[in-house]
């Protein structure tokens, strides 16, 4: 696990409540030599489980909603046993102090509800999962562990009015729009933490929401980077290459081209800063990044409330040429977007920030004031 994840204040139910209790017998973890999910048996190759079981690495538990049949991987993952250190680390976020109540969206194993009831009191604990059988098998190792938290089969969207005020809401899927009812059945100054991200790719960033004292909004820093399974009712369907770029619009394709290179606007890594950046700015917008071959490798922009679209094609030591085409200039979007990242010192995650209120949510850079539609 990361230095510095595991504090000493969880570091006793890390190891009283272990991963593997909520873990099934098939599994598919994350090899992150391979990048790849690969499944692992307990009951024919128990080493081989245990050792993914205490590796800090993701692990699916479910494909395509639970229609999945046989030992390899399905099409979608749709449930999994996110890493140790991710689960610490938004925790610490959380600021879980004992006697407060909880409330969890996502139940998936059972296990991150377990490290709080541990701590916290299984009384305290509610946590809700969208997934009926799911919802049983967290229930029955949340049993056997001697920690009865309960756990409701519905919509965390709507949080669970039953159970309300909490001090604390966290989400364990990613989401696309933070809900006002979390904010209402939040208490004044508790807290709220989820990953949350756009549509522009399928990263997240863990989002620390502190309710004001009179309950009407939300705000708080982003704390780092993130990917979550998103919440059902905001996963979006795959887009569809030729209902926007066919021979039939060929005539309304604008081409020029940019400055930008491949590597400033992709940035290193899984969760660039860049990118995050660009997501927020640059609204209702998915983007598609295709292999390289021959040296060169296109980037592709969709929009996702007309059929605008854009593609931007990188070659090694050549300028990018960029074609565009729909009622959006797509590609000057998002150019505007980098720069302004770029003139704005290209600040990281944690710079950024949410405002939920009743009427939406708003993103922000370093002050919530100077806000915009997030």
């Amino acid at each position: 696990m990361s230095a510095g994840v595991l504090t000493s204040d969880w570091a006793p139910a890390y190891a009283k409540v272990p991963r593997s209790a909520f873990l099934p017998d098939l599994m598919w973890p994350f090899d992150m030599q391979t990048g790849k999910s690969v499944p692992v048996s307990k009951s024919s190759d128990p080493a081989t489980w245990q050792e993914y079981a205490d590796a800090d690495v993701p692990i699916v538990t479910q494909w395509d909603d639970g229609q999945h049949t046989g030992i390899e991987p399905g099409s979608v993952s749709t449930s999994s046993a996110s890493m140790p250190s991710v689960v610490f680390r938004m925790l610490r976020d959380l600021d879980v102090q004992p006697g407060i109540r909880v409330l969890e969206i996502g139940t998936g194993t059972g296990w991150n509800a377990a490290l709080m009831a541990h701590r916290n009191g299984a009384e305290n604990v509610i946590t809700v999962e969208v997934d009926g059988a799911i919802a049983d098998a967290a229930r029955s190792a949340l049993a056997r562990c001697g920690l009865p938290v309960r756990v409701v089969h519905g919509d965390g969207y709507k949080g669970f009015v039953d159970g309300a005020p909490y001090d604390r809401i966290i989400a364990t899927a990613g989401t696309r729009s933070i809900p006002f009812a979390w904010v209402e059945q939040c208490r004044p100054q508790g807290v709220i933490v989820a990953p949350w991200g756009t549509h522009y790719g399928n990263g997240d960033a863990v989002v620390r929401l502190a309710v004001s004292g009179g309950g009407g909004e939300a705000s708080g820093p982003f704390t780092g980077p993130v990917e979550f399974m998103k919440l059902r009712s905001q996963r979006l369907l795959p887009v569809v290459h030729t209902e926007y770029v066919s021979d039939d619009n060929t005539a309304d394709r604008e081409k020029s081209e940019t400055s930008i290179t491949e590597s400033e606007l992709m940035g290193e890594g899984r969760f660039s800063p860049q990118s995050f950046a660009i997501g927020l700015r640059v609204r209702n917008c998915v983007h598609a990044v295709a292999e390289k071959r021959d040296g060169a490798r296109p980037v592709w922009f969709y929009g996702l409330t007309d059929r605008s679209w854009a593609c931007v094609l990188f070659r090694e030591n050549d300028t990018a040429s960029v074609w565009q085409s729909g009622p959006r200039r797509l590609w000057e979007e998002i150019e505007t977007a980098y720069r302004w990242w770029e003139d704005r010192g290209k600040p990281g995650h944690e710079r950024f920030g949410l405002t939920v209120t009743a009427e939406g949510q708003r993103a922000w850079l370093d002050n919530p004031a100077d806000s915009w539609p997030g």
